[in-house]
Protein backbone atom coordinates (compact mmCIF):
# COMPACT_ATOMS: atom_id res chain seq x y z
CA UNK A 1 0.00 0.00 0.00
CA UNK A 2 1.06 3.65 -0.42
CA UNK A 3 1.73 5.65 2.77
CA UNK A 4 0.64 9.26 3.23
CA UNK A 5 3.26 11.96 3.40
CA UNK A 6 3.40 14.85 5.84
CA UNK A 7 2.53 18.36 4.69
CA UNK A 8 6.11 19.49 5.34
CA UNK A 9 7.65 16.76 3.22
CA UNK A 10 5.24 17.26 0.35
CA UNK A 11 6.40 20.87 -0.03
CA UNK A 12 10.03 19.91 -0.74
CA UNK A 13 11.26 18.71 -4.18
CA UNK A 14 13.91 16.56 -2.49
CA UNK A 15 11.39 15.00 -0.18
CA UNK A 16 9.09 14.35 -3.15
CA UNK A 17 11.72 12.08 -4.71
CA UNK A 18 12.33 10.38 -1.37
CA UNK A 19 8.65 9.74 -0.88
CA UNK A 20 8.36 8.21 -4.36
CA UNK A 21 11.28 5.84 -3.67
CA UNK A 22 9.89 5.08 -0.26
CA UNK A 23 6.55 4.06 -1.71
CA UNK A 24 8.23 1.75 -4.19
CA UNK A 25 10.47 0.12 -1.61
CA UNK A 26 7.86 0.00 1.11
CA UNK A 27 5.84 -2.47 -0.94
CA UNK A 28 8.62 -4.94 -0.18
CA UNK A 29 10.08 -3.60 3.05
CA UNK A 30 7.52 -1.85 5.30
CA UNK A 31 10.29 -0.76 7.67
CA UNK A 32 11.22 2.07 5.30
CA UNK A 33 8.19 3.98 6.40
CA UNK A 34 9.30 3.64 10.00
CA UNK A 35 12.66 5.12 9.11
CA UNK A 36 11.39 8.06 7.08
CA UNK A 37 8.45 9.20 9.16
CA UNK A 38 8.64 10.72 12.67
CA UNK A 39 7.54 9.25 15.92
CA UNK A 40 9.45 5.95 15.85
CA UNK A 41 12.82 4.66 17.00
CA UNK A 42 16.04 6.39 15.86
CA UNK A 43 17.09 5.68 12.25
CA UNK A 44 20.56 4.32 13.04
CA UNK A 45 19.07 1.48 15.08
CA UNK A 46 16.69 0.56 12.24
CA UNK A 47 19.53 0.54 9.73
CA UNK A 48 21.66 -1.67 11.92
CA UNK A 49 18.77 -4.06 12.30
CA UNK A 50 18.32 -4.34 8.54
CA UNK A 51 22.03 -4.84 7.87
CA UNK A 52 22.29 -7.56 10.49
CA UNK A 53 19.46 -9.56 8.95
CA UNK A 54 20.32 -12.74 6.94
CA UNK A 55 19.28 -12.29 3.36
CA UNK A 56 18.61 -15.10 0.99
CA UNK A 57 19.91 -13.37 -2.09
CA UNK A 58 22.19 -10.64 -3.41
CA UNK A 59 19.07 -8.82 -4.44
CA UNK A 60 17.91 -8.63 -0.82
CA UNK A 61 21.32 -7.37 0.30
CA UNK A 62 21.33 -4.61 -2.31
CA UNK A 63 17.81 -3.70 -1.38
CA UNK A 64 18.78 -3.43 2.29
CA UNK A 65 21.69 -1.13 1.48
CA UNK A 66 19.39 1.07 -0.61
CA UNK A 67 16.87 1.18 2.19
CA UNK A 68 19.50 2.25 4.73
CA UNK A 69 20.82 4.98 2.45
CA UNK A 70 17.31 6.20 1.88
CA UNK A 71 16.53 6.14 5.61
CA UNK A 72 19.64 8.14 6.50
CA UNK A 73 18.83 10.73 3.83
CA UNK A 74 15.27 10.94 5.14
CA UNK A 75 16.64 11.48 8.63
CA UNK A 76 18.71 14.42 7.42
CA UNK A 77 15.93 16.12 5.47
CA UNK A 78 12.79 15.44 7.46
CA UNK A 79 13.58 17.10 10.81
CA UNK A 80 14.34 20.37 9.08
CA UNK A 81 11.05 20.33 7.25
CA UNK A 82 8.87 19.32 10.17
CA UNK A 83 9.33 22.80 11.68
CA UNK A 84 8.09 25.70 9.61
CA UNK A 85 10.06 28.82 10.56
CA UNK A 86 7.79 31.86 11.06
CA UNK A 87 8.80 34.91 9.06
CA UNK A 88 9.99 38.06 10.81
CA UNK A 89 7.02 40.24 11.88
CA UNK A 90 6.32 43.39 9.88
CA UNK A 91 5.08 45.27 12.97
CA UNK A 92 5.59 45.08 16.71
CA UNK A 93 4.84 46.82 20.02
CA UNK A 94 7.34 47.38 22.81
CA UNK A 95 6.48 48.37 26.37
CA UNK A 96 9.26 49.75 28.59
CA UNK A 97 8.89 50.36 32.32
CA UNK A 98 11.86 52.40 33.54
CA UNK A 99 12.42 52.70 37.27
CA UNK A 100 14.89 54.82 39.26
CA UNK A 101 15.67 55.22 42.95
CA UNK A 102 15.09 59.00 43.02
CA UNK A 103 11.84 60.87 42.69
CA UNK A 104 8.89 60.97 42.78
CA UNK A 105 8.00 59.95 40.21
CA UNK A 106 10.12 56.79 40.36
CA UNK A 107 8.50 54.96 37.46
CA UNK A 108 8.05 55.85 33.81
CA UNK A 109 6.09 53.95 31.18
CA UNK A 110 6.65 54.03 27.43
CA UNK A 111 5.05 52.31 24.46
CA UNK A 112 6.52 52.06 20.98
CA UNK A 113 4.04 51.03 18.29
CA UNK A 114 6.05 50.25 15.14
CA UNK A 115 4.26 49.73 11.82
CA UNK A 116 5.45 49.69 8.19
CA UNK A 117 5.10 52.80 6.05
CA UNK A 118 5.78 53.64 2.41
CA UNK A 119 9.23 55.03 3.25
CA UNK A 120 10.26 52.81 6.15
CA UNK A 121 8.48 52.65 9.49
CA UNK A 122 6.10 54.79 11.53
CA UNK A 123 6.70 54.90 15.29
CA UNK A 124 3.96 56.05 17.65
CA UNK A 125 5.40 56.67 21.10
CA UNK A 126 3.32 56.94 24.25
CA UNK A 127 4.87 58.19 27.50
CA UNK A 128 2.88 57.80 30.71
CA UNK A 129 4.18 59.47 33.86
CA UNK A 130 2.57 58.86 37.26
CA UNK A 131 1.84 61.83 39.47
CA UNK A 132 4.86 63.16 41.35
CA UNK A 133 2.34 64.66 43.73
CA UNK A 134 -1.28 65.60 43.29
CA UNK A 135 -0.68 69.36 43.67
CA UNK A 136 2.23 70.22 41.39
CA UNK A 137 3.00 67.23 39.15
CA UNK A 138 -0.16 65.36 38.11
CA UNK A 139 -0.19 62.20 36.00
CA UNK A 140 0.65 62.91 32.39
CA UNK A 141 0.24 61.22 28.99
CA UNK A 142 2.20 62.27 25.91
CA UNK A 143 1.62 60.81 22.44
CA UNK A 144 4.10 61.61 19.68
CA UNK A 145 4.96 60.13 16.29
CA UNK A 146 8.02 59.91 14.06
CA UNK A 147 9.00 58.30 10.78
CA UNK A 148 12.31 56.58 10.09
CA UNK A 149 13.88 55.19 6.93
CA UNK A 150 14.32 51.63 8.21
CA UNK A 151 11.51 49.13 7.80
CA UNK A 152 10.36 47.17 10.87
CA UNK A 153 12.21 44.10 9.54
CA UNK A 154 15.43 46.10 9.18
CA UNK A 155 15.03 47.48 12.69
CA UNK A 156 14.90 43.93 14.02
CA UNK A 157 18.16 43.13 12.24
CA UNK A 158 19.16 39.50 11.97
CA UNK A 159 17.04 38.48 14.98
CA UNK A 160 13.56 37.07 14.52
CA UNK A 161 11.57 37.49 17.75
CA UNK A 162 9.29 34.64 16.68
CA UNK A 163 12.12 32.09 16.77
CA UNK A 164 14.01 33.08 19.94
CA UNK A 165 13.90 30.00 22.20
CA UNK A 166 11.80 30.49 25.30
CA UNK A 167 14.41 28.65 27.36
CA UNK A 168 17.06 31.24 26.50
CA UNK A 169 14.73 34.10 27.42
CA UNK A 170 13.92 32.54 30.79
CA UNK A 171 17.61 32.01 31.46
CA UNK A 172 18.37 35.70 30.87
CA UNK A 173 15.51 36.77 33.15
CA UNK A 174 16.96 34.64 35.97
CA UNK A 175 20.53 35.94 35.68
CA UNK A 176 20.34 38.32 38.63
CA UNK A 177 17.66 37.15 41.05
CA UNK A 178 19.50 38.23 44.21
CA UNK A 179 21.19 41.36 42.85
CA UNK A 180 20.60 44.82 44.27
CA UNK A 181 19.11 46.80 41.38
CA UNK A 182 18.50 50.52 41.96
CA UNK A 183 17.44 51.44 38.45
CA UNK A 184 16.75 49.69 35.18
CA UNK A 185 13.98 48.78 32.77
CA UNK A 186 11.55 45.92 32.28
CA UNK A 187 10.83 45.44 28.59
CA UNK A 188 8.13 43.44 26.82
CA UNK A 189 7.85 43.04 23.04
CA UNK A 190 4.57 41.89 21.51
CA UNK A 191 4.71 40.33 18.03
CA UNK A 192 2.38 38.35 15.81
CA UNK A 193 3.96 34.97 14.98
CA UNK A 194 1.65 33.33 12.45
CA UNK A 195 -1.61 32.78 14.37
CA UNK A 196 0.00 33.26 17.78
CA UNK A 197 0.68 36.51 19.64
CA UNK A 198 4.00 36.22 21.46
CA UNK A 199 5.31 38.44 24.26
CA UNK A 200 9.08 38.47 24.76
CA UNK A 201 10.28 39.86 28.09
CA UNK A 202 13.73 41.06 29.11
CA UNK A 203 15.15 42.90 32.10
CA UNK A 204 17.71 45.66 31.59
CA UNK A 205 19.71 46.13 34.78
CA UNK A 206 21.55 49.25 35.93
CA UNK A 207 24.87 47.56 35.18
CA UNK A 208 23.70 46.98 31.59
CA UNK A 209 23.19 50.72 31.25
CA UNK A 210 26.12 52.14 33.21
CA UNK A 211 28.85 49.49 33.57
CA UNK A 212 31.60 49.80 30.89
CA UNK A 213 31.82 45.98 30.77
CA UNK A 214 28.32 44.80 31.69
CA UNK A 215 28.47 41.32 30.13
CA UNK A 216 24.88 41.75 28.96
CA UNK A 217 23.38 38.53 27.56
CA UNK A 218 22.67 38.22 23.85
CA UNK A 219 18.92 38.80 23.64
CA UNK A 220 18.90 41.59 26.24
CA UNK A 221 21.71 43.33 24.36
CA UNK A 222 19.71 43.07 21.12
CA UNK A 223 16.68 44.57 22.88
CA UNK A 224 18.76 47.50 24.15
CA UNK A 225 20.11 48.22 20.66
CA UNK A 226 16.60 48.15 19.20
CA UNK A 227 15.29 50.54 21.86
CA UNK A 228 18.22 52.90 21.32
CA UNK A 229 17.25 53.18 17.66
CA UNK A 230 13.58 53.74 18.50
CA UNK A 231 14.51 56.47 21.01
CA UNK A 232 16.55 58.49 18.52
CA UNK A 233 13.71 60.43 16.79
CA UNK A 234 12.17 61.51 20.11
CA UNK A 235 14.99 63.25 21.96
CA UNK A 236 16.06 62.65 25.58
CA UNK A 237 14.99 59.43 27.32
CA UNK A 238 13.22 59.59 30.67
CA UNK A 239 16.49 59.10 32.59
CA UNK A 240 18.07 62.00 30.68
CA UNK A 241 15.34 64.47 31.58
CA UNK A 242 15.60 66.84 34.59
CA UNK A 243 15.22 65.10 37.94
CA UNK A 244 12.63 67.66 39.07
CA UNK A 245 10.28 68.59 36.22
CA UNK A 246 9.49 72.25 35.74
CA UNK A 247 6.06 73.10 37.07
CA UNK A 248 3.95 74.84 34.45
CA UNK A 249 2.78 78.14 35.89
CA UNK A 250 -0.25 78.35 33.64
CA UNK A 251 -2.46 75.66 32.19
CA UNK A 252 -1.11 74.41 28.84
CA UNK A 253 -3.57 74.10 25.96
CA UNK A 254 -5.42 70.78 26.14
CA UNK A 255 -5.00 68.53 23.11
CA UNK A 256 -8.08 66.59 22.10
CA UNK A 257 -6.50 63.16 21.87
CA UNK A 258 -9.08 61.22 23.85
CA UNK A 259 -10.79 59.94 20.71
CA UNK A 260 -7.62 58.78 18.93
CA UNK A 261 -7.27 54.99 18.42
CA UNK A 262 -4.21 54.84 20.66
CA UNK A 263 -5.96 56.74 23.44
CA UNK A 264 -9.00 54.48 23.23
CA UNK A 265 -6.77 51.40 23.40
CA UNK A 266 -4.92 52.84 26.40
CA UNK A 267 -8.13 53.49 28.28
CA UNK A 268 -9.45 50.02 27.41
CA UNK A 269 -6.36 48.35 28.90
CA UNK A 270 -5.05 46.90 25.63
CA UNK A 271 -1.42 47.45 26.61
CA UNK A 272 -1.66 46.53 30.31
CA UNK A 273 -0.39 43.00 29.59
CA UNK A 274 3.02 44.44 28.66
CA UNK A 275 3.44 45.83 32.18
CA UNK A 276 2.05 42.95 34.23
CA UNK A 277 4.56 43.24 37.13
CA UNK A 278 4.82 47.05 37.18
CA UNK A 279 3.43 49.20 40.05
CA UNK A 280 0.99 50.95 37.71
CA UNK A 281 -1.19 49.95 34.78
CA UNK A 282 -1.18 52.17 31.67
CA UNK A 283 -4.98 52.22 31.63
CA UNK A 284 -5.05 53.63 35.18
CA UNK A 285 -2.40 56.22 34.38
CA UNK A 286 -4.29 57.28 31.27
CA UNK A 287 -7.51 57.80 33.23
CA UNK A 288 -5.65 59.68 35.99
CA UNK A 289 -4.15 62.02 33.41
CA UNK A 290 -7.65 62.99 32.22
CA UNK A 291 -8.43 64.53 35.62
CA UNK A 292 -7.75 68.24 35.47
CA UNK A 293 -5.41 69.27 38.32
CA UNK A 294 -6.34 72.00 40.78
CA UNK A 295 -5.22 75.47 39.77
CA UNK A 296 -3.44 77.51 42.46
CA UNK A 297 -4.66 81.04 43.04
CA UNK A 298 -3.16 84.35 44.12
CA UNK A 299 -5.38 87.17 45.37
CA UNK A 300 -5.24 90.55 47.12
CA UNK A 301 -6.60 89.82 50.58
CA UNK A 302 -6.53 93.37 51.95
CA UNK A 303 -5.09 96.86 51.40
CA UNK A 304 -5.74 99.55 53.95
CA UNK A 305 -6.36 102.43 54.17
CA UNK A 306 -5.89 102.79 50.37
CA UNK A 307 -6.49 100.46 47.48
CA UNK A 308 -4.03 100.22 44.56
CA UNK A 309 -5.21 101.06 41.04
CA UNK A 310 -5.65 97.81 39.07
CA UNK A 311 -2.97 95.95 41.02
CA UNK A 312 -0.86 93.35 39.23
CA UNK A 313 -0.79 90.16 41.28
CA UNK A 314 2.27 87.91 41.50
CA UNK A 315 2.43 84.49 39.85
CA UNK A 316 2.65 81.44 42.06
CA UNK A 317 6.35 80.44 42.24
CA UNK A 318 6.90 76.90 40.87
CA UNK A 319 9.31 76.05 43.69
CA UNK A 320 6.64 77.01 46.23
CA UNK A 321 4.12 74.73 44.52
CA UNK A 322 6.54 71.80 44.61
CA UNK A 323 7.25 72.52 48.28
CA UNK A 324 3.49 72.83 49.00
CA UNK A 325 3.93 76.34 50.39
CA UNK A 326 0.89 78.59 50.57
CA UNK A 327 -0.57 81.18 52.93
CA UNK A 328 -0.58 84.97 53.34
CA UNK A 329 2.22 87.47 52.85
CA UNK A 330 1.73 90.70 54.84
CA UNK A 331 3.75 93.86 54.15
CA UNK A 332 3.86 97.64 54.40
CA UNK A 333 4.10 99.92 51.37
CA UNK A 334 5.59 103.43 51.45
CA UNK A 335 3.89 105.44 48.70
CA UNK A 336 5.92 108.26 47.12
CA UNK A 337 4.76 111.71 46.05
CA UNK A 338 3.68 110.47 42.61
CA UNK A 339 1.62 107.49 43.79
CA UNK A 340 4.31 104.93 43.10
CA UNK A 341 5.86 102.46 45.55
CA UNK A 342 8.97 103.81 47.28
CA UNK A 343 9.62 100.94 49.70
CA UNK A 344 8.23 97.55 50.81
CA UNK A 345 8.68 96.09 54.29
CA UNK A 346 7.55 92.51 54.98
CA UNK A 347 5.82 91.63 58.25
CA UNK A 348 5.14 87.92 57.61
CA UNK A 349 4.98 85.25 54.94
CA UNK A 350 7.14 82.51 53.47
CA UNK A 351 10.49 83.59 51.98
CA UNK A 352 9.55 81.46 48.91
CA UNK A 353 6.64 83.86 48.27
CA UNK A 354 8.15 87.22 49.20
CA UNK A 355 10.26 87.62 46.07
CA UNK A 356 7.35 87.45 43.61
CA UNK A 357 5.28 89.70 45.88
CA UNK A 358 7.95 92.40 45.90
CA UNK A 359 8.36 92.20 42.13
CA UNK A 360 4.62 92.57 41.50
CA UNK A 361 3.88 95.22 44.17
CA UNK A 362 6.73 97.44 42.94
CA UNK A 363 4.61 98.23 39.89
CA UNK A 364 1.50 99.24 41.85
CA UNK A 365 0.09 102.76 41.58
CA UNK A 366 -2.13 104.62 44.09
CA UNK A 367 -4.53 107.53 43.84
CA UNK A 368 -3.63 111.04 44.99
CA UNK A 369 -4.94 110.65 48.54
CA UNK A 370 -2.30 107.94 49.16
CA UNK A 371 0.65 110.14 48.13
CA UNK A 372 3.40 110.09 50.80
CA UNK A 373 1.28 107.70 52.89
CA UNK A 374 1.78 104.18 54.22
CA UNK A 375 -0.38 101.24 53.16
CA UNK A 376 -0.77 97.88 54.93
CA UNK A 377 -1.48 95.04 52.48
CA UNK A 378 -1.79 91.26 52.41
CA UNK A 379 -1.53 88.96 49.37
CA UNK A 380 -2.84 85.39 49.71
CA UNK A 381 -1.52 82.25 48.01
CA UNK A 382 -3.69 79.09 47.83
CA UNK A 383 -2.71 75.74 46.31
CA UNK A 384 -6.36 74.65 46.22
CA UNK A 385 -5.16 71.07 46.45
CA UNK A 386 -7.07 68.78 48.80
CA UNK A 387 -4.26 66.17 48.86
CA UNK A 388 -1.39 68.50 49.70
CA UNK A 389 1.09 67.36 52.34
CA UNK A 390 1.14 69.30 55.57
Amino acid sequence: MDYPTSHHAANSPVSGVLVHLTRQLSRQVPLVRDCCFPGLDPIPYRCRTLLEQKHSSIHDMRLSIAICALAILCGVVSPQEHQLTPGAPDSFIIGRHTFIDVGPPNDFYELFLVTPSANGALIDKVTLTPAGDACSMPAKVEITSASIAESPAKLLGTANPCTIPEKELRSELKRCKNCLVFSGANVAMQVQCRVEIRIIRSDILDKDMFDPKPNTPKHTSWTMQLLARLDEPFGPEVLDKPMFPTVVEEDPPVKDEQSSPISLDLGAGKYDVLFKDAPHRPSDLYRAAQIKPAIPSVYLQSSTPFQPIKPILPKYPPIARVAHVDGAVTFKIAVDANGGVRDITFDSGSPLLRGVVKEAVSSWRFTEEAFNQQVQATVGFALNCANKSK
